[in-house]
């Protein structure tokens, strides 16, 4: 008896893509073009991240962006909406 796992690999044939159905050249064409936009969204991604850790830390809004520290006092006498933004022109 003999000991051990035996594997027979038989070579598959090769398809020609003419030979094909055409369904089946489809789903080819739809899985290469999908498999090269994915990998074209990582690229992208990962030189995105690249180009914003170059930056330096993000660093949080100062506490009057968020109305957390009191408004100095020249400010505080401006209506709202006068003058803070220049006219066009």
């Amino acid at each position: 008896m003999e000991s051990g796992l035996h594997l027979r690999l038989d070579p598959v044939p090769a398809t020609p893509l003419m030979s094909t159905p055409p369904s089946d050249v489809r789903s080819r064409w739809v899985a290469l073009v999908t498999g090269a936009l994915s990998i074209l969204i990582a690229v992208l991604y990962l030189l995105m991240v690249t180009l914003l850790d170059r930056q330096g830390p993000l660093l949080p809004p100062p506490p009057e962006a968020l109305g957390l520290a009191p408004v100095p006092a020249a400010a505080a006498a401006i209506p709202d909406g006068a003058a803070r933004v220049p006219p066009r022109g």
